[in-house]
């Protein structure tokens, strides 16, 4: 099962307060440089903090929250330290109580 690992903020920190977006640009372009297959998501009102093992977790970040997952720590580590005001940790799944890992509460167009 894999491990997934994320950095979690309030959506207005992350995607308002904090220039993410330059980023997040500035990632997958160094990642199509190099051949490398995206391994992170950017997920608006992750549904892996609805999962009962994760309720304090989601008691400590603001919402609505915004997350970004990764299957690669390194770069979650270095999101972290980029960005302060964070919470990171992980989780595995599929499980019982995360089927999908980069899912989100959030409807389309809302």
């Amino acid at each position: 099962m894999p491990t997934y690992h994320y950095v979690l903020a309030s959506q207005r920190f992350l995607l308002e307060e904090e220039p993410f977006e330059e980023v997040l640009k500035e990632r997958i372009r160094n990642y199509q440089e190099n051949n490398k297959e995206i391994d992170f998501w950017l997920v608006k009102q992750p549904a892996f903090l609805e999962a009962p093992e994760m309720a304090a977790i989601k008691a400590k970040c603001p919402q609505p929250s915004a997350a970004v997952i990764s299957t690669n720590p390194n770069f979650i580590t270095w999101l972290k330290l980029r960005l302060e005001h964070v919470i990171t940790g992980q989780f595995q799944a599929p499980s019982a109580t995360i089927t999908d890992p980069i899912a989100s509460l959030e409807k389309a167009g809302v």
